[in-house]
């Protein structure tokens, strides 16, 4: 198992690597504060799913340091590069805490984040040529991600057609042996 990172001090957010990024991979900053994630997140006490990105395999993006989503992942995403997958454990205190919690997470719950960096960039220019490069990112990812359902689709419907194939070859040798043992004089 990967080392356990404290990233607060208190145990209030650990860091575990799952997957490290290329050593020359790029990690949020100043001038890249925008961050584009997949990731999956569990209850620590019944390890039940209460959100993810991999169904619809969707990328979820934010600002790091604006409040805009829970203290962890700011503390967190501050450390990842492009590429690293981690686990993040956050204690109530840095989750959602007493306040805020959506209705399907107890307000005392520590929650684990399974967490990949896909990207980092600028935050949004008000310029033309800031918002046609966005628009033409999002074109990209919305490919990407449709891309990948139309692979997952297809390796579905393959194993499907297995399925059936199997099943019907399956079907065939019964059938052919109840044929096969209704003959009269049947040597014994």
């Amino acid at each position: 198992m990967s080392e356990e990172i404290d990233l607060t001090g208190d145990g209030g957010v650990i860091k575990t690597i799952v997957r490290h990024a290329k050593a020359d991979a790029d990690a949020p900053t100043t001038d890249n504060p925008v961050v584009d994630v997949h990731y999956e997140g569990v209850l620590a006490e019944t390890g039940e799913v209460f959100d993810t990105t991999h169904e619809d395999n969707t990328v979820f993006s934010f600002e790091i340091g604006k409040g805009s989503v829970i203290k962890s992942w700011d503390i967190a995403l501050r450390t990842m590069k492009v590429g690293e997958i981690a686990k993040i454990t956050c204690k109530p205190e840095y989750a959602y805490g007493s306040a805020g919690s959506p209705p399907d997470i107890p307000p005392e719950a520590t929650l684990i984040f399974e967490v990949e960096l896909v990207a980092c960039r600028p935050r949004k220019s008000s310029n033309l040529g800031s918002a046609s490069e966005e628009r033409a990112r999002l074109e990209e990812l919305k490919k990407q991600r449709e891309i990948a359902a139309a692979t997952k689709e297809e390796e579905k419907k393959k194993r499907e057609e297995a399925k059936a194939a199997a099943a019907a070859r399956i079907q065939a040798k019964l059938g052919s042996k109840k044929v096969q043992g209704k003959g009269k004089g049947k040597a014994k």
